[in-house]
């Protein structure tokens, strides 16, 4: 999972992968650790799609500028799953988990 520390950053991501699994994720909300592990149990499976992850605490600009591109009220926990630049699945708080990732990235 890679950290995405500036607008910059997360904009190459998307240039560079076809698809890829983006998390928001809060340092100190508990859901957001479940959410984050239910990311890393999906990520163990399936390496050949990218994950990302954004610290919102650290990373707050960031974190709004992921809303407004993509125009999508910030959450937190929230996952992304990004196909050719356009959100396909998002989810946040226990509706984040490894079988909803799965049932969305198989194809």
């Amino acid at each position: 999972m890679e950290l995405l520390t500036s607008k910059e950053a997360f904009e190459q991501a998307l240039k560079d992968h076809e698809e890829l699994i983006l998390l928001k994720h809060s340092l100190t909300c508990p859901i957001s650790g479940e959410a984050k592990g239910q990311l890393e149990t999906f990520e163990a499976s399936h390496e050949d799609v990218p994950t990302f992850i954004i610290h919102i605490q650290d990373n707050r600009d960031v974190s709004n500028f992921v809303a407004d591109y993509f125009d999508i009220k910030h959450e937190s926990p929230q996952v992304f799953y990004i196909e050719n630049g356009e959100v396909k699945f998002h989810a946040s708080h226990w509706d984040v988990t490894s079988k909803k990732l799965e049932s969305v990235t198989v194809k």
